[in-house]
């Protein structure tokens, strides 16, 4: 069975492709092209209506959605997945926050299980311990800690292979050797929430860093005498800058900025948490409180932000709508968080390639996700059509 994707504005490798269809069967990307598709004899035709097809979205961090918190569980992360899965999130790294290290061990492993049987589940990204306290955002303070060689081994060891990220601030103590080892385990390792000056995170880069977390949050700005790592990444052409587009995090002025001077380097992130698709009220982010109001979460009694209860379609809408063209936009969902965590084999929809697709409508809503050519149900509005 086989499933022909026709009428579409095909937007994949930067560009867009006006008329396109796609076809998928087996789960891969079969054939591809323009005007008017070869007849379908066995499968489903869905008429695109002159929408926008995409590769499958990929976020690489993200704790939750849909009421469940990544950090609470096997069922959680499947439940939380499935609620991003609808709003054209296909793969997805596991983000955890800062915990004691029996708890993070524990969590590591169950993720190492959940990513053997759901290739869906890219890995895990730790997001801590090894923070800056004075830059800890929404991780407990007194869980954090530096790296030193024996936890990083045993991180390692209870992740299994599968730990694909691990954000960390390199003014700590035994940062450089961390680096180093995480790097040699196939890691992307990422600077963030952290006290460094624009030189401390170029050292960082230099010694194999390449993902700046979350630009501009948890880390020092941009100052005319003291740039800031945010600058060191962007001077930096093997830096990824992960970019939490909700109108919350980063001004839509400041993201456009970021993508008309990096435009093959953004990544664009949720850093959901559980309250993301859910209503305003008290939830729990690791083991600290935190209180959504008008969809903005914040630690319980503060004004600090305690992730987001954003959705990558929403991110799509919102950086289109601050001016980025939508070819750079989609390759921040797809291309670029893919090859930021190793997986260039995903986030493109070449002839065999997965077969992860979103269709969105001219407002760039979703109307439909295939995952490996599996349509999910509750996605958008379905509107096949016979050949």
């Amino acid at each position: 069975m086989s499933t022909l994707v026709r009428d579409v504005r095909l937007v994949d490798r930067g560009v867009i492709v006006e008329d396109a269809w796609v076809r998928f069967t087996d789960g891969r990307v079969s054939a591809r092209g323009t005007g008017r598709p070869p007849a379908e004899v066995d499968g489903t035709v869905v008429d695109g209506d002159g929408g926008v097809l995409t590769p499958g979205f990929i976020d690489i961090h993200g704790h939750g959605g849909g009421g469940s918190a990544f950090d609470d569980g096997m069922d959680a992360v499947r439940r939380g997945r499935a609620f991003h899965r609808r709003h054209g999130t296909t793969r997805a790294v596991v983000s955890l926050v800062t915990a004691g290290p029996a708890d993070l061990l524990a969590r590591l492993a169950m993720i190492a299980r959940l990513a053997a049987e759901d290739d869906t589940i890219l890995g895990s990204h730790l997001e801590g311990p090894f923070l800056d306290p004075g830059h800890h955002g929404a991780h407990d303070p007194d869980l954090l800690r530096a790296p030193a060689p024996a936890a990083v081994e045993d991180l390692l060891r209870a992740g299994a292979g599968t730990i694909r990220q691990v954000t960390l601030a390199p003014e700590l103590p035994g940062a450089d050797a961390a680096i180093a080892r995480l790097r040699g385990a196939g890691v992307t390792v990422a600077v963030g929430h952290t006290d460094a000056d624009a030189e401390t995170a170029a050292r960082a880069f230099d010694a194999g860093a390449r993902v700046l977390t979350h630009a501009f949050n948890a880390m020092r700005g941009i100052h005319h005498r003291h740039p800031g790592p945010v600058v060191a990444a962007l001077r930096d052409d093997r830096v990824v800058l992960e970019v939490i587009a909700d109108g919350v995090h980063v001004h839509p002025d400041v993201v456009a900025m970021l993508f008309a001077t990096a435009p093959d380097r953004i990544a664009l992130i949720t850093d959901a948490m559980a309250a993301a698709g859910s209503r305003d009220g008290s939830y729990t982010l690791g083991a600290l409180a935190v209180d959504v109001r008008g969809g903005v979460a914040r630690l319980h009694g503060t004004d600090t932000i305690a992730g987001s209860t954003l959705t990558q379609d929403a991110a799509l809408r919102r950086v289109v709508a601050a001016g980025v063209a939508l070819p750079a936009a989609v390759t921040a969902l797809t291309a670029t968080p893919a090859r930021t965590v190793g997986r260039d084999d995903l986030g493109h929809l070449d002839v065999g390639s997965a077969a992860d697709a979103v269709l969105l409508d001219a407002d760039l809503r979703v109307r439909r996700v295939w995952t490996a050519g599996v349509a999910d149900a509750a996605a958008g509005i379905e509107r096949d059509i016979a050949p």
